[in-house]
């Protein structure tokens, strides 16, 4: 089935969900705050989080935050307590693909995960991040396997640029706009292994890298000088 990643700090519920979840046949992992979650995110691969909101050291809707930073594509399924509508719109436009009450079915949260992952399956939902180049190019980018496409040719990345998949990805959810450098610059620190930490020039080394493996492409990184970067397409 599925790698799910259940982010709950009340034990009993936690300990539930894990049970229901991996009798369906689904891989459970258990993370008890924030903090937990934000450092499996960054060493394992999962197909989908469960997140509550009410969460110690680092909240929900900061780890909501840091996902769709680094992670775009990771379908999210908010589980709170916090039942207005005001609380469902923030959580919503901050960017969960689902949101669901307590106290909830075990039925209706199975029927839900499992349609926000069937969702998140699609190349329209995110199975795969895609942006036409030009009339006759796409690319096509997968931060969680990590791998990414020129039409069906796979691109050629180093171990180090593999780590920049996820800042692709930002760059392709938000084509045509944007991306400011501190959101940029929040990923790319971020990055797990011997590239935490390296400066902004190192960024942009990598950052032109990227533009040469876009090559004839129709695609290109722009640098919008004081304010960040956008990934600009040769379609009209």
């Amino acid at each position: 089935m599925s790698s799910l990643l259940i982010v709950e700090d009340d034990e009993l519920l936690r300990d539930a969900l894990s049970a229901q979840l991996a009798q369906a046949g689904h891989t459970v992992t258990p993370a008890a705050d924030g903090a937990i979650a934000q450092a499996l995110l960054e060493t394992h691969r999962f197909d989908g989080v469960l997140l509550d909101l009410g969460l110690p050291k680092v909240s929900g809707m900061e780890v909501l935050h840091w996902i769709r930073l680094r992670l775009p594509a990771l379908p999210v399924l908010v589980l709170t307590a916090r039942d207005g509508v005001d609380d469902r719109v923030q959580g919503l436009n901050a960017g969960a693909d689902d949101y669901l009450t307590k106290p909830f079915s075990m039925a209706e949260l199975q029927a839900r995960l499992g349609a926000m992952l069937r969702r998140a399956r699609l190349p329209a939902f995110g199975g795969s991040l895609e942006l036409v180049a030009d009339s006759t190019r796409r690319l096509r980018v997968d931060a969680t396997l990590p791998q990414a496409w020129l039409d069906d040719e796979a691109m050629e990345l180093t171990q180090r640029e593999w780590a920049l998949l996820s800042l692709l990805s930002l760059l392709v959810t938000n084509a045509g706009q944007v991306v400011s450098r501190e959101d940029v610059q929040e990923v790319w620190q971020s990055v797990p292994g011997d590239v935490v930490g390296v400066g902004s020039n190192a960024l942009e080394v990598y950052i032109h890298r990227l533009r040469r493996k876009l090559g004839d492409s129709g695609l290109n990184i722009r640098n919008v000088r004081g304010l960040g970067y956008m990934l600009e397409s040769g379609t009209p």
